[in-house]
C-alpha cells in the first residue's frame, strides 16, 4: 500500500514513522518547505495532559508515555529531552473555576492526575508565584516541554528515512482522484499513491476544497515573546493566567518565554501593547519576572476548528485529513500517528476515534475544548 503524506511538520512526520515502523508502504513525504518549516518549527515543544474534552485528555496521555521513553526509543541522532516542569492553570474568576473543576473531572476520568490547588498550595509549588490575587489552579506535575522540539520532528524524519520514507521537498498543488488511488500535482510534477494523508496544518482546508470537501479550519496568529538568556532559574513550570491571558515560563537554555494569549495585529504595530500587557497581567502574579525584557518575538499559526479538537479521519476513499489542531499538535503527534496507522491495517479504533471524525460539525459537535492556549 502506498501512502503519500502531505506536510512534513510533526503530525505528518508522527504518521510516517508509524506507518514505516509497521512496515506499511512505500510512504512518501512532500512538502515544499521541508521538514518542520511551518508551525512546527515555531512551537515551544509543551506536552500537557490537562485538557476539557475526554479525547484530547486520551490522545495526550497516550503521546505523553510515547514522548517520555522517546530518546531511547528512536536512538537517533537528533537528541530531545523531555522535563516534566508542570503546568499551573491559574483562575480568577468564579465562573472560570467551575470550568476548571469540570476539566479536572474530565482529567480524572481518563486517569490525568492533575489536582485543583489554593494559592498557597500553588506558590508552594511554584516558588515566585505571588499566593495572593488568584482565586485557585490546576496542576499537574507530569505535564511539561522538550527544550529542542525542532530535534522532535527531525528525529521522526531520521528514523522515517532510516526504514524507507521517501522525502520531496515539493509543493502539492492539487489532489485528484485516480483510480484506486489519489495523484498529486506537485511543483515540478506528479505522483500516485493508494492512500493519501494530508497533514498540511493551515493549507489542509485549501487543498480540500477543489474536491468539494469542507472542512471548517480557519488559520489563527499566534505570538511567543522570548528574553535573553537569563543565568538565574526563575520560573521552571509554565503558569497560564486563565482570566488574565498570559502565561510564562523558563526554557532550559535560560530564555523566559510569555505569551500575550489575546494578541491580534501586525507584530511591528503591536508588539509593544503585547509587552505592555503581558508585564501589567503577569508580573503581579510572577513578581519574579519584573525586569525581564522580552525583545524577541515569533510569529506561528494555530490551525483552528470549532470545537478546538482536530479531525483526524478518512474525507474519500483512501483519503486521509490530519489537521486543525488548534495549537495542540505537537502534543498529540504520536497518538495521531497511531490512528491513522491502525486505520490503514484495519485494526480497531481507539475510544476518542469518534470525536475527531470530519462529519461532527455537520451533526453538532457535543464537546468544546475550552483549555486551548
Amino acid at each position: 500500500m502506498s501512502v503519500a503524506i502531505v506536510g512534513a511538520g510533526v503530525t505528518g512526520l508522527s504518521i510516517a514513522f508509524h506507518l514505516v515502523e509497521r512496515g506499511i508502504g512505500p510512504v512518501t513525504v512532500l512538502d515544499g518547505g521541508g521538514v518542520a518549516a511551518g508551525a512546527s518549527g515555531v512551537q515551544p515543544g509543551g506536552v500537557r495532559q490537562q485538557w476539557g474534552t475526554r479525547a484530547n485528555c486520551l490522545m495526550a496521555r497516550e503521546s505523553l508515555a510515547f514522548y517520555r521513553d522517546f530518546p531511547a526509543r528512536l536512538g537517533t541522532t537528533a537528541r530531545a529531552r523531555f522535563e516534566a516542569c508542570g503546568y499551573l492553570f491559574v483562575v480568577d474568576r468564579p465562573e472560570s473555576l467551575e470550568r476548571l473543576e469540570a476539566a479536572s473531572a474530565v482529567q480524572h476520568e481518563a486517569g490525568v492526575p492533575s489536582t485543583l490547588v489554593s494559592p498557597d498550595e500553588a506558590a508552594a509549588l511554584v516558588p515566585g508565584l505571588a499566593e495572593d490575587g488568584f482565586l485557585a489552579a490546576s496542576w499537574c506535575g507530569e505535564d511539561g516541554y522538550f527544550d529542542r522540539p525542532q530535534a522532535v520532528a527531525a528525529a521522526f524524519a531520521e528514523i522515517a528515512i532510516a526504514r524507507g520514507a521517501h522525502f520531496s521537498r515539493e509543493h502539492v498543488r492539487r489532489l485528484t482522484p485516480d483510480g484506486a488511488g489519489w495523484r498529486l500535482e506537485t511543483s515540478s510534477g506528479a505522483l500516485t499513491a493508494d492512500v493519501a494523508v494530508v497533514a498540511a496544518g493551515c493549507d489542509a482546508a485549501a487543498l480540500l476544497a477543489p474536491l468539494g470537501i469542507d472542512v471548517p479550519i480557519v488559520k489563527e496568529a499566534r505570538y511567543l515573546l522570548f528574553s535573553e538568556p537569563v543565568r538565574e532559574r526563575l520560573l521552571d513550570p509554565l503558569v497560564i493566567a486563565v482570566d488574565r491571558g498570559v502565561a510564562a515560563k523558563q526554557l532550559a537554555d535560560g530564555r523566559v518565554l510569555a505569551s500575550d494569549l489575546r494578541a491580534t495585529g501586525d507584530p511591528g504595530a503591536n508588539e509593544d501593547r503585547w509587552r505592555r500587557r503581558i508585564r501589567e497581567q503577569a508580573v503581579p502574579l510572577l513578581p519574579i519576572l519584573e525586569h525581564i525584557a522580552l525583545p524577541v518575538v515569533a510569529e506561528g499559526f494555530y490551525d483552528m476548528t470549532p470545537d478546538g479538537q482536530p479531525v483526524v479521519d478518512a474525507v474519500a476513499d483512501g483519503l486521509w485529513l490530519a489537521a486543525g489542531f488548534s495549537g495542540h499538535g505537537f502534543m498529540v503527534a504520536p497518538s495521531t500517528g497511531r490512528l491513522v496507522a491502525d486505520a490503514l491495517e484495519q485494526r480497531p479504533p481507539p475510544e476518542w476515534r469518534d470525536a475527531l471524525r470530519a462529519d461532527r460539525f455537520a451533526r453538532g459537535s457535543a464537546e468544546h475544548e475550552d483549555q486551548v492556549i
